[in-house]
C-alpha cells in the first residue's frame, strides 16, 4: 500500500517535520521536501530553497507530483511574533495561500494536511470547559491571528476550489530534539548543564502558571498520519492529550526526575504581553472519528527529553 504515495512535506527539517519525514520513510513510503538549508534525512529526497518561491514550488509538484502533501512549514514563535509580525504573516499566512494556489493549479488531486495551532483559540470565554473544534476562534497574539487566517484560506480552499484538505488543530507538543527556544528543552538543557556542574543550580523561566496540554511529538506525528488516513477533508480536528496541566507542575516533575535541588528564577524576557492562562481540550473527535489514542505519558516524554539532552554533549 505504501509504495504508490508520494508525499511532499513543508517544513522537514522542523521539529515534527523530522519525525513525519523518518515515519513515513519507515512505512517505505517516497518522500520530497523543501527546506531552506537542506540536511541528511534518510529515505527523503530534499530541494534547497524557499516555500515562498512560487517557481521552485511549480517545479517541485511538477516533479514530484505527490499524492499526499504535509503543510508543516511557517513561523512558529508565538511569544517572539510580538516583535516580528510581518515575518510572522508571511510565514503562516501568506505561505498557506501560495502553496494552496500552487497545489490547485499543479496537483488538485492531492490530499492536503494543513497544520495549524490550538492557539487560535485564545482564551476560551470559560475556562471550566474543553475547547471543540466547533466553537468560535478567538486569536489574541499575532502568531494565533495569522495561524487563524491560514486556518480559515485551508477551509476556503476545500470550500471554494475542492481541494482535499483536512485540518489539524496541534496543541503544546515536545520531545527529544525540539530547540531549546521552547519551555520544556529549555528546562532540560539548564538541568543537565547543573548535573554536569556547568552552571549554578539556577534554572531560569517564564510563566509557570500558565496551564498547558502538552503532547509528546511522537504521539502527535501519528495523529497526522491517522488524519492523512482517515480524516474527512474540510474538518478540522484537535490534536492534544486532552489533559491541561500547569507548567509549574510539568518543571517539578522534571526537576523529579534529576532528583536535584534548584532555585527557580523568572525571567521577564520571557513572559508574552498576551498569554493564555487556562485551556482544556476536547480530543473526542479526533479519538472517535479518526480512533487516535496517545501512546506516551508525560512523564515518559519528560525523560526521554532529559536523556536526549544528556546524550547530546551539549553545553548550556
Amino acid at each position: 500500500m505504501t509504495t504508490q504515495r508520494r508525499n511532499l512535506i513543508t517544513g522537514i527539517t522542523g521539529f515534527a517535520g523530522r519525525y513525519l519525514a523518518r515515519a513515513l520513510a519507515a512505512r517505505g513510503e517516497a518522500v520530497w521536501g523543501i527546506a531552506r538549508q537542506p540536511v541528511a534525512l534518510p529515505g527523503a529526497t530534499l530541494w534547497a530553497g524557499d516555500l515562498g518561491d512560487t517557481a521552485l514550488l511549480a517545479r517541485l509538484l511538477q516533479e514530484a507530483q505527490p499524492t499526499h502533501i504535509y503543510h508543516l512549514a511557517g513561523y512558529t514563535h508565538a511569544g517572539r511574533s510580538f516583535k516580528e509580525p510581518e515575518a510572522t504573516w508571511h510565514g503562516n499566512l501568506t505561505l498557506t495561500l501560495r502553496l494552496l494556489d500552487a497545489i490547485a493549479q499543479y496537483t488538485p488531486a492531492a490530499r492536503l494536511l494543513w497544520v495549524g495551532s490550538g492557539l487560535v483559540y485564545g482564551q476560551p470565554v470559560d475556562s471550566s470547559l474543553p475547547v471543540h473544534e466547533e466553537i468560535a476562534l478567538r486569536p489574541d497574539t499575532p502568531y494565533a491571528v495569522s495561524k487563524a487566517a491560514a486556518d480559515l484560506a485551508a477551509f476556503a480552499a476545500w470550500k471554494a476550489r475542492g481541494l482535499a484538505v483536512v485540518r489539524a488543530r496541534p496543541f503544546n507538543h515536545t520531545g527529544p530534539e525540539q530547540s531549546p527556544e521552547f519551555a520544556i528543552p529549555s528546562f532540560a538543557r539548564q538541568l543537565v548543564a547543573i548535573e554536569r556542574g556547568e552552571r549554578p543550580p539556577v534554572l531560569e523561566v517564564g510563566d509557570l502558571q500558565t496551564y498547558r496540554d502538552i503532547s509528546d511529538v511522537r504521539d502527535v506525528i501519528d495523529a497526522y498520519l491517522a488524519l492523512m488516513d482517515r480524516g474527512q477533508a474540510g474538518e478540522a480536528y484537535n490534536v492534544a492529550s486532552g489533559v491541561s496541566r500547569s507548567m509549574r507542575t510539568i518543571l517539578d516533575e522534571m526537576v523529579a526526575l534529576t532528583g536535584l535541588a534548584i532555585e527557580v528564577r523568572t525571567r521577564a524576557d520571557l513572559l508574552r504581553p498576551s498569554e493564555q492562562t487556562m485551556i482544556q481540550v476536547d480530543t473526542q473527535k479526533i479519538r472517535n472519528a479518526i480512533g487516535w489514542v496517545p501512546r506516551f505519558s508525560l512523564q515518559q516524554t519528560l525523560a526521554d527529553t532529559l536523556h536526549a539532552w544528556r546524550a547530546s554533549g551539549d553545553n548550556a
